[in-house]
């Protein structure tokens, strides 16, 4: 397979990942919303501000909007065209690269990606609110789905099909480590109490967000308590959207992209994948507690960054060029298809 193929493939995937994710993330934070007393300026920028910081664009925010509320932030997160992680921005560029790799991807895939884009370019702030903002991002969640759907049932799973699992699944860890970061402060730090309906609600919400609400209740068949959260969502192997699972079908993936057996390497991007892998499966809760939830989630962004650099530097198109703070290149972005704004500084940093 073409470099440039498979750089578009990858980061077709990430983006509509990316979109889903803030669709999800926004959605939950407006429910939530609902659930509490009519909050104040610095109440609404205390609960949007930990949103703003898992997508890595607070600082890009405040250049822009002077004071931190519900619209202002929907409207940066969705609509903005200066916000390169904006969910217009995200469908727009998930759907360049599926235009690049049109020989590449179904039929069915092309078309509904474009569907997806021609829909999501005729929406306007003023339209959001009037249709309400629930059915919207259920409508960009869905489209997702679907597109997911279709991929796993249209495509044949060799190559090209793996570049898009590696492009999802690193995507999807890498916003769960940052969704965790964002609100570290409620968790381990603060204890579960049944009086404390406030820090319940919220951790419910970043269940909700991680879209694990039923599966956590399922699994635990208990109270959600901040230990069992952080535990499910880091370490469980069976649910989709762990930092655990991810980090192994990521592993999965690239094993079958070189055709190296489980325990080998051929490259670095194998090599640290499959490290990263070993360390989630003999991790515990008290592990995370020990060096700290901050400390535990920056150790695992630097470690799903480099990662994302060893794939380029193994597989895809362009030389690295963008540079986290930490001084760890995370992903390089072929100019003007791609932006890598949202990993370039872990979250709450």
């Amino acid at each position: 397979m073409l470099s440039r193929v498979a750089d578009s493939l990858y980061w077709m995937s990430r983006y509509a990942e990316r979109a889903e994710n803030i669709a999800r993330i926004l959605d939950v934070n407006l429910q939530l919303m609902l659930d509490l007393p009519k909050l104040g300026e610095e109440e609404q920028k205390a609960l949007w501000e930990p949103v703003l910081r898992s997508t890595g664009d607070h600082e890009d925010f405040d250049k822009h909007y002077k004071v931190t509320t519900s619209d202002n932030v929907i409207d940066f997160l969705t609509l903005n065209p200066k916000n390169s992680n904006s969910i217009v921005n995200c469908i727009t560029t998930a759907r360049e690269n599926a235009r690049h790799v049109r020989e590449q991807i179904s039929l069915e895939m092309w078309e509904e990606v474009n569907r997806t884009y021609l829909w999501m370019k005729s929406q306007t702030l003023k339209k959001i609110v009037k249709q309400g903002a629930y059915e919207f991002f259920t409508q960009v969640k869905n489209a997702s789905h679907l597109f997911q759907g279709i991929t796993d049932g249209t495509m044949t799973h060799g190559e090209d099909w793996d570049f898009i699992q590696v492009g999802k699944y690193l995507e999807r860890a890498d916003m769960t480590t940052r969704i965790l970061d964002a609100n570290d402060e409620i968790f381990i730090t603060r204890p579960a109490k049944k009086s404390h309906t406030g820090g319940t609600l919220q951790w419910s919400a970043i269940l909700r967000s991680c879209s694990s609400h039923d599966a956590y209740r399922k699994f635990y068949v208990a109270q959600v308590e901040p230990d069992k959260v952080v535990e499910f969502l880091i370490l469980n192997e069976f649910f989709p959207r762990s930092i655990r699972y991810c980090a192994g079908s990521l592993n999965d993936a690239l094993r079958r992209i070189s055709g190296t057996k489980e325990e080998h390497f051929s490259n670095l991007a194998e090599k640290l994948a499959g490290r990263l892998v070993a360390e989630l499966n003999y991790s515990a809760l008290e592990d995370i507690k020990t060096v700290g939830m901050h400390q535990y989630m920056d150790e695992l962004q630097i470690k799903l960054n480099t990662i994302g650099e060893a794939i380029f530097q193994t597989y895809l198109f362009s030389p690295p060029l963008t540079v986290i703070e930490e001084e760890v290149v995370e992903e390089a972005k072929p100019a003007p298809k791609q932006s890598q704004k949202q990993g370039k500084a872990t979250a709450g940093a």
